[in-house]
């Protein structure tokens, strides 16, 4: 079982795994071992609760394809089973990043003292500039 949250876990079956030849620096390993991990997550054919659905289906991320699956690939290491670790924990915390509400942003307005700092400051670099013109006699 994969927890996701309290409520919400995941069968391990709803989870399908692909290892392939990680690309890059490794040697002879990386020519005979397939390291890299690859999971794939159908987000419509699974068991979470509409709402997480929906919202995962609605993000704009790079790992989820338009069909509608998660696609996490992960070669960080050369050992498979941490490769294997660090796509679950990604994955994890994909789905768990659906749950969490954005704060409202409030507008603020400046201060009258700070506005008035600006124009002060304005109005001094506008006066060195106006003391550069040419010099008439």
């Amino acid at each position: 079982m994969i927890t996701i949250s309290q409520r919400v876990q995941l069968q391990d079956q709803e989870i399908e795994w692909q290892f392939i030849r990680s690309s890059g620096a490794g040697g002879q390993n990386v020519n005979k071992v397939s390291t890299c991990a690859q999971l794939i997550f159908d987000i419509r054919a699974s068991s979470l609760p509409e709402f997480y659905k929906e919202k995962l289906l609605a993000r704009s991320d790079h790992r989820i394809t338009p069909s509608g699956k998660i696609i996490i690939k992960c070669q960080e290491t050369r050992s498979q089973e941490a490769n294997r670790e660090t796509a679950l924990a990604q994955f994890i915390s994909l789905v768990q990043s659906v749950n969490q509400v954005q704060k409202k942003r409030i507008p603020t307005k400046a201060t009258r003292a700070s506005q008035q700092r600006r124009v002060d400051t304005k109005k001094q670099r506008a006066s060195t500039k106006a003391m550069r013109g040419k010099v008439s006699y």
